[in-house]
Protein backbone atom coordinates (compact mmCIF):
# COMPACT_ATOMS: atom_id res chain seq x y z
CA UNK A 1 0.00 0.00 0.00
CA UNK A 2 1.57 3.55 -0.93
CA UNK A 3 1.42 6.93 1.20
CA UNK A 4 -1.51 8.24 -0.58
CA UNK A 5 -3.77 5.08 -0.31
CA UNK A 6 -2.59 5.15 3.57
CA UNK A 7 -3.04 8.99 3.91
CA UNK A 8 -6.45 8.45 2.41
CA UNK A 9 -7.56 5.64 4.98
CA UNK A 10 -6.21 7.48 8.14
CA UNK A 11 -8.15 10.57 6.99
CA UNK A 12 -11.08 8.85 6.46
CA UNK A 13 -10.27 7.31 9.76
CA UNK A 14 -9.95 10.72 11.30
CA UNK A 15 -13.88 11.93 9.48
CA UNK A 16 -15.42 8.89 11.27
CA UNK A 17 -14.25 9.66 14.74
CA UNK A 18 -12.04 6.73 15.14
CA UNK A 19 -9.23 7.54 18.03
CA UNK A 20 -6.12 6.18 16.38
CA UNK A 21 -4.26 4.64 13.67
CA UNK A 22 -1.46 2.02 13.94
CA UNK A 23 1.33 0.71 11.84
CA UNK A 24 3.56 -2.04 12.12
CA UNK A 25 7.69 -1.77 12.58
CA UNK A 26 9.67 -3.99 10.40
CA UNK A 27 12.50 -3.47 8.08
CA UNK A 28 11.12 -5.85 5.01
CA UNK A 29 7.81 -7.30 5.14
CA UNK A 30 7.74 -10.31 7.24
CA UNK A 31 5.87 -12.73 4.65
CA UNK A 32 7.77 -11.37 1.36
CA UNK A 33 11.26 -9.15 1.26
CA UNK A 34 10.74 -8.06 -2.12
CA UNK A 35 7.74 -5.85 -1.12
CA UNK A 36 7.61 -2.04 -0.30
CA UNK A 37 6.89 -0.82 2.69
CA UNK A 38 7.76 2.32 4.30
CA UNK A 39 9.86 3.08 7.41
CA UNK A 40 7.26 2.86 10.32
CA UNK A 41 8.00 5.97 12.32
CA UNK A 42 8.39 7.99 9.32
CA UNK A 43 4.26 7.27 8.33
CA UNK A 44 3.48 7.41 11.70
CA UNK A 45 4.92 10.88 11.40
CA UNK A 46 3.63 12.18 8.29
CA UNK A 47 -0.07 11.01 9.14
CA UNK A 48 0.51 13.33 12.34
CA UNK A 49 1.32 15.82 10.55
CA UNK A 50 -1.59 15.27 7.97
CA UNK A 51 -4.38 15.04 10.47
CA UNK A 52 -5.81 16.57 13.44
CA UNK A 53 -7.28 14.88 16.18
CA UNK A 54 -6.44 11.29 15.16
CA UNK A 55 -4.12 9.25 17.60
CA UNK A 56 -0.98 7.58 15.84
CA UNK A 57 0.80 4.46 17.06
CA UNK A 58 2.75 1.27 15.96
CA UNK A 59 1.89 -2.30 16.92
CA UNK A 60 4.64 -2.61 17.68
CA UNK A 61 7.44 -0.71 17.53
CA UNK A 62 10.57 -3.05 17.99
CA UNK A 63 12.61 -2.29 20.98
CA UNK A 64 15.91 -3.83 19.50
CA UNK A 65 15.84 -1.70 17.04
CA UNK A 66 16.53 1.71 18.60
CA UNK A 67 18.72 2.90 21.61
CA UNK A 68 16.17 3.75 24.45
CA UNK A 69 18.00 7.39 24.57
CA UNK A 70 16.91 7.74 20.90
CA UNK A 71 13.52 6.24 20.87
CA UNK A 72 12.68 8.91 24.28
CA UNK A 73 13.94 11.34 22.13
CA UNK A 74 12.05 10.59 18.81
CA UNK A 75 8.65 9.95 20.36
CA UNK A 76 8.94 13.13 23.02
CA UNK A 77 9.56 14.92 19.67
CA UNK A 78 6.35 13.57 17.77
CA UNK A 79 4.72 13.89 20.93
CA UNK A 80 5.13 17.30 20.68
CA UNK A 81 4.77 18.17 16.94
CA UNK A 82 1.27 16.28 16.99
CA UNK A 83 -0.07 18.06 20.29
CA UNK A 84 0.13 14.71 22.25
CA UNK A 85 -1.34 12.49 19.56
CA UNK A 86 1.33 9.48 19.97
CA UNK A 87 0.30 6.09 21.72
CA UNK A 88 3.68 3.99 22.32
CA UNK A 89 3.39 0.58 21.42
CA UNK A 90 6.53 -1.44 22.08
CA UNK A 91 7.31 -5.21 22.07
CA UNK A 92 11.07 -6.83 22.03
CA UNK A 93 10.47 -8.14 18.46
CA UNK A 94 8.57 -11.10 16.83
CA UNK A 95 10.62 -11.93 14.03
CA UNK A 96 13.56 -13.21 15.44
CA UNK A 97 15.49 -13.60 12.53
CA UNK A 98 15.30 -10.36 11.55
CA UNK A 99 17.69 -9.37 13.96
CA UNK A 100 19.73 -11.71 13.30
CA UNK A 101 19.60 -11.08 9.03
CA UNK A 102 19.96 -7.04 9.97
CA UNK A 103 22.75 -7.65 12.01
CA UNK A 104 21.33 -7.11 15.40
CA UNK A 105 22.06 -9.61 18.31
CA UNK A 106 19.18 -12.04 19.04
CA UNK A 107 20.33 -13.21 23.23
CA UNK A 108 16.93 -14.93 23.32
CA UNK A 109 13.43 -14.23 24.39
CA UNK A 110 14.17 -13.55 28.28
CA UNK A 111 17.20 -10.98 27.60
CA UNK A 112 14.89 -9.36 25.16
CA UNK A 113 12.29 -9.13 27.61
CA UNK A 114 14.48 -7.63 29.98
CA UNK A 115 16.46 -5.26 27.85
CA UNK A 116 12.46 -4.01 27.20
CA UNK A 117 11.90 -3.67 30.79
CA UNK A 118 14.64 -1.37 31.37
CA UNK A 119 14.14 0.57 28.22
CA UNK A 120 10.40 1.39 29.45
CA UNK A 121 12.06 2.41 32.73
CA UNK A 122 14.52 4.72 30.97
CA UNK A 123 11.60 5.97 28.42
CA UNK A 124 9.99 7.39 31.78
CA UNK A 125 13.00 9.03 33.36
CA UNK A 126 14.07 10.60 30.78
CA UNK A 127 10.30 11.59 30.02
CA UNK A 128 11.14 13.67 33.22
CA UNK A 129 13.68 16.13 31.43
CA UNK A 130 15.68 15.37 34.71
CA UNK A 131 19.03 14.61 34.41
CA UNK A 132 19.49 10.44 34.41
CA UNK A 133 21.82 8.23 35.63
CA UNK A 134 21.06 4.64 34.61
CA UNK A 135 23.52 1.42 35.77
CA UNK A 136 21.43 -1.54 34.49
CA UNK A 137 22.21 -4.88 33.26
CA UNK A 138 21.52 -3.63 30.07
CA UNK A 139 21.91 0.03 29.57
CA UNK A 140 23.72 2.79 30.96
CA UNK A 141 23.29 6.27 30.60
CA UNK A 142 25.70 9.06 32.20
CA UNK A 143 23.83 13.13 32.77
CA UNK A 144 21.28 12.06 30.06
CA UNK A 145 18.81 14.86 29.31
CA UNK A 146 15.78 14.25 27.03
CA UNK A 147 13.85 17.88 26.38
CA UNK A 148 11.27 18.94 25.86
CA UNK A 149 9.08 16.64 27.67
CA UNK A 150 6.19 14.79 26.04
CA UNK A 151 2.73 17.14 26.03
CA UNK A 152 1.20 15.61 29.09
CA UNK A 153 4.48 14.39 30.74
CA UNK A 154 4.66 10.66 29.49
CA UNK A 155 3.10 8.78 26.47
CA UNK A 156 0.89 6.30 27.17
CA UNK A 157 3.21 2.87 26.71
CA UNK A 158 0.98 0.02 25.06
CA UNK A 159 2.28 -3.53 25.53
CA UNK A 160 0.67 -6.34 23.17
CA UNK A 161 1.02 -10.37 24.02
CA UNK A 162 -0.48 -12.91 26.30
CA UNK A 163 2.68 -14.79 27.61
CA UNK A 164 2.63 -15.44 31.11
CA UNK A 165 6.56 -15.97 31.57
CA UNK A 166 7.38 -12.60 30.32
CA UNK A 167 4.86 -10.28 28.49
CA UNK A 168 2.23 -10.31 31.55
CA UNK A 169 4.14 -9.22 34.18
CA UNK A 170 5.77 -6.70 31.83
CA UNK A 171 2.32 -5.25 31.75
CA UNK A 172 1.26 -5.35 35.16
CA UNK A 173 4.37 -3.71 35.88
CA UNK A 174 4.95 -1.17 33.38
CA UNK A 175 2.36 -0.67 30.89
CA UNK A 176 -0.02 1.67 30.91
CA UNK A 177 -2.27 -0.25 28.07
CA UNK A 178 -2.13 -3.73 27.42
CA UNK A 179 -3.25 -5.13 23.81
CA UNK A 180 -4.67 -8.41 24.17
CA UNK A 181 -3.70 -9.94 20.82
CA UNK A 182 -6.51 -11.48 18.36
CA UNK A 183 -5.29 -15.17 19.36
CA UNK A 184 -6.09 -14.58 22.80
CA UNK A 185 -9.39 -12.99 22.82
CA UNK A 186 -11.11 -15.83 24.22
CA UNK A 187 -9.78 -15.86 27.20
CA UNK A 188 -9.36 -12.25 27.96
CA UNK A 189 -11.29 -12.01 30.80
CA UNK A 190 -8.85 -14.91 32.12
CA UNK A 191 -6.10 -12.94 31.45
CA UNK A 192 -7.31 -9.49 32.58
CA UNK A 193 -6.25 -9.58 36.33
CA UNK A 194 -2.54 -10.37 35.58
CA UNK A 195 -2.73 -7.04 33.57
CA UNK A 196 -2.66 -5.05 36.35
CA UNK A 197 -3.89 -1.79 36.64
CA UNK A 198 -2.97 -1.50 32.74
CA UNK A 199 -6.37 -0.21 30.89
CA UNK A 200 -7.22 -2.78 27.67
CA UNK A 201 -7.37 -2.46 23.95
CA UNK A 202 -8.29 -5.59 22.18
CA UNK A 203 -7.01 -6.71 18.32
CA UNK A 204 -9.83 -8.36 16.15
CA UNK A 205 -9.53 -9.29 12.39
CA UNK A 206 -12.53 -7.73 11.28
CA UNK A 207 -14.96 -9.08 8.32
CA UNK A 208 -17.49 -6.40 7.78
CA UNK A 209 -20.49 -7.50 5.24
CA UNK A 210 -22.26 -4.25 3.70
CA UNK A 211 -25.77 -7.19 3.55
CA UNK A 212 -26.21 -10.29 4.37
CA UNK A 213 -26.11 -11.33 0.65
CA UNK A 214 -22.42 -10.08 1.06
CA UNK A 215 -21.65 -12.14 4.23
CA UNK A 216 -20.10 -15.24 2.61
CA UNK A 217 -17.96 -13.38 0.52
CA UNK A 218 -16.28 -11.02 3.12
CA UNK A 219 -16.44 -13.44 5.92
CA UNK A 220 -14.22 -16.03 3.31
CA UNK A 221 -11.57 -13.11 2.76
CA UNK A 222 -11.23 -12.46 6.36
CA UNK A 223 -10.46 -15.98 6.84
CA UNK A 224 -8.36 -16.52 4.05
CA UNK A 225 -6.42 -13.27 4.59
CA UNK A 226 -5.61 -13.03 8.80
CA UNK A 227 -7.47 -16.29 9.77
CA UNK A 228 -4.18 -17.22 10.76
CA UNK A 229 -4.18 -14.79 13.89
CA UNK A 230 -7.01 -16.19 15.76
CA UNK A 231 -10.05 -14.22 16.84
CA UNK A 232 -11.39 -13.24 13.71
CA UNK A 233 -14.74 -11.08 13.86
CA UNK A 234 -17.38 -11.17 10.65
CA UNK A 235 -20.36 -10.54 9.84
CA UNK A 236 -23.00 -7.73 9.51
CA UNK A 237 -22.52 -4.61 11.28
CA UNK A 238 -25.25 -6.30 14.26
CA UNK A 239 -22.99 -9.56 14.05
CA UNK A 240 -19.91 -7.50 14.71
CA UNK A 241 -21.54 -5.15 17.28
CA UNK A 242 -22.81 -8.24 18.87
CA UNK A 243 -19.18 -9.74 19.31
CA UNK A 244 -17.17 -6.64 20.18
CA UNK A 245 -19.48 -5.64 22.91
CA UNK A 246 -18.93 -9.39 25.01
CA UNK A 247 -15.82 -7.69 25.59
CA UNK A 248 -16.56 -4.36 26.23
CA UNK A 249 -18.51 -5.48 29.04
CA UNK A 250 -15.10 -7.82 29.76
CA UNK A 251 -13.23 -4.30 30.44
CA UNK A 252 -11.88 -3.48 27.09
CA UNK A 253 -11.79 0.74 26.45
CA UNK A 254 -10.36 0.19 22.44
CA UNK A 255 -10.10 -1.75 19.59
CA UNK A 256 -7.92 -2.11 16.73
CA UNK A 257 -9.09 -3.16 13.93
CA UNK A 258 -8.05 -5.24 10.94
CA UNK A 259 -10.26 -4.94 8.57
CA UNK A 260 -10.97 -7.55 6.19
CA UNK A 261 -10.21 -4.64 2.77
CA UNK A 262 -6.84 -3.54 4.59
CA UNK A 263 -9.94 -0.07 5.87
CA UNK A 264 -11.16 0.84 2.55
CA UNK A 265 -12.83 3.95 3.36
CA UNK A 266 -16.52 2.72 2.96
CA UNK A 267 -15.44 -0.16 4.87
CA UNK A 268 -14.37 2.91 7.62
CA UNK A 269 -17.34 4.81 7.68
CA UNK A 270 -19.25 1.55 7.35
CA UNK A 271 -18.21 0.67 11.22
CA UNK A 272 -18.25 4.25 12.75
CA UNK A 273 -22.18 4.86 11.14
CA UNK A 274 -23.43 0.85 11.98
CA UNK A 275 -21.16 -0.67 14.08
CA UNK A 276 -19.52 1.89 16.77
CA UNK A 277 -23.18 3.52 17.95
CA UNK A 278 -24.48 -0.56 18.90
CA UNK A 279 -21.10 -0.79 21.34
CA UNK A 280 -22.37 0.23 25.52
Amino acid sequence: MDFAAIERRARTAEEAGFHSAWFIDHLAPPGDRGLDMLDAWTVATALAMRTERLHVGHLVLCAEFRHPAVLAKMAASLDVISGGRLELGLGWGSVARELTDYGFTDPGPAVRAGRLAETIDLLRLLWSGEPVDFDGAHWTLRDAVCRPRPVAGSVPIHIGGSGSRFTMPLVAGRADWWNCPAGATDRLAELRPSAGAARVSVQHPIGLAASSAAREEVVATVHRRFGAWGGVIAGTPDEVAEALSREREAGAELFICQFHDFGAPETVRMFAEEVLPALP
